[in-house]
């Protein structure tokens, strides 16, 4: 018997968490010790929290930096952490990216680098080719933030336009060997697309790219677009030579993450179904669907039997109409909401597992049955909120945000909705 469902989806998502723990991710996946020196770089959202579990267990000498977001670094003895921003990029990014390169090009190849990746890299390591400026990739990462185009599309335009991304770091290592270790927040786990790849090459061309941006009407700024169908070279290949010591391995992931949600419900006496790890789609449309799902079941009982908790991970995308606040998770929700609108019995929470969803301090919120009815009567219109992007001000006004903090690590949304 469940008597608080908001705490028992807390406890799922604690769950989801705890299986993405940097400390039991890094001890597991420890890469043999070098003959040479042992450098670590990183970026992400959890990368300092990665830094800090590879400093304990590694069992020799080593060195290195590793840029994370503003608030999400954590002291580390041997490893540098620098903080950049994110989601928009900043002067800070652009030297923390310099500092990656520079400390990675001195090697030999008896040398070893360990590449701490997760999600967030893309913004927070910006190196735009020569000739560009950082003004120059702020505005192609605003362009891609408010397109609504899926993470895949956003990080095959960025390789585009980098000196960094797509393997070029691992490619300044050489002849190093280079380990990458990631914490995937990428829908179906391509190591290739976590962070952008800095350490992991790519298949997606040039011409890909460019087909990508026509197919979704991206309306770059044209010395950027001129840039990628120019003299530019396409990127590192997987096929490169330089690249054949290296590894990649997937630490973390949301699969990973679901499936001990999933074991901690059933231990608590309630069926789960996991829908998928990968959902990908206009995030109120995508809530909309969750919605009519719960509907159904707490109805009619099926697809699934009550009580019964439906998970689902992947990354949505909001397109930016208005001026609002939130993230992809809260708009998630109010299309949810509107969807379980007056049915009892259904509570649901959506969250970002880094603990940041979007522009506020929330990772997401909690919604329920009764929760357009109370935002109604604060006088708030659901439909006017959702027009304006403004999903965070709704759940604000019903105080049904979700804040845990930065959790230190990162594979993407988490989504659970209980039917009693």
């Amino acid at each position: 018997m469940i008597d608080d469902p908001r705490a028992f989806l807390t406890g799922l998502f604690d769950a989801a968490i705890a299986a993405a723990d940097p400390e039991i991710c890094i001890a597991a996946n420890l890469p043999a010790p070098p003959k040479g020196r042992t450098v670590v770089v990183g970026a992400g959202k959890g990368a300092a929290q990665l830094a800090r579990a590879f400093e304990r267990h590694w069992p020799g000498a080593l060195g290195g930096v590793i840029v994370t977001r503003y608030g999400y670094a954590v002291s580390c003895e041997r490893i540098e952490v620098l903080e950049a921003s994110h989601p928009v990029p900043d002067e800070a990014g652009l030297a923390a990216a310099q500092r990656l390169i520079d400390t990675v090009s001195d090697l030999g190849e008896d040398d070893l680098v360990v590449a701490l990746i997760s999600g967030g890299g893309s913004a927070l390591l910006p190196a735009p080719p020569e000739g560009f400026t950082l003004a120059n990739e702020i505005a192609l990462n605003e362009v891609l933030l408010a397109s609504g185009a899926p993470i895949t599309v956003m990080n095959a335009v960025r390789k585009q336009f980098s000196r960094i991304k797509g393997g070029r770091l691992a490619l300044a290592a050489h002849p190093a060997r280079v380990v990458s270790l990631i914490v995937s927040d990428i829908p179906g786990d391509d190591p290739a697309q976590v962070a952008s790849g800095p350490t992991v090459p790519d298949t997606v061309s040039r011409a890909d790219a460019l087909a990508m941006i026509d197919a979704h009407g991206l309306e770059l700024p044209p010395a950027i677009v001129g840039h990628i169908s120019g003299a530019a070279e396409s990127g590192v290949t997987p096929d490169d030579p330089r690249l054949a010591r290296n590894q990649v391995r997937i630490i973390a992931s949301a699969g990973v993450s679901l499936e001990a949600a999933a074991r901690a419900a059933r231990d608590a006496g309630i069926e789960a179904v996991i829908l998928s790890d990968a959902i990908e789609g206009e995030a109120r449309d995508i809530g909309g669907m969750h919605g009519a799902i719960a509907r159904e079941v707490a109805l009619r009982d099926r697809p699934f039997a009550r009580p019964v908790v439906v998970l689902s991970g992947g990354e949505t995308t909001v397109t930016v109409r208005g001026k609002g606040k939130g993230g992809r998770n809260t708009e998630f929700l109010l299309g949810l909401a509107q969807t379980i609108d007056g049915v009892d019995g259904v509570t649901a929470l959506a969250a970002d597992t880094d603990g940041i969803d979007g522009s506020e301090d929330n990772a997401g919120a909690f919604a329920d049955g009764g929760s357009i009815a109370r935002l109604r009567a604060t006088g708030g219109d659901p439909q006017a909120f959702l027009a304006d992007n403004d999903a965070w001000s709704a759940f604000d006004r019903i105080g049904d945000l979700f804040v845990p903090g930065p959790t230190g690590t990162n594979v993407n949304d988490f989504r659970a909705i209980f039917v009693r």
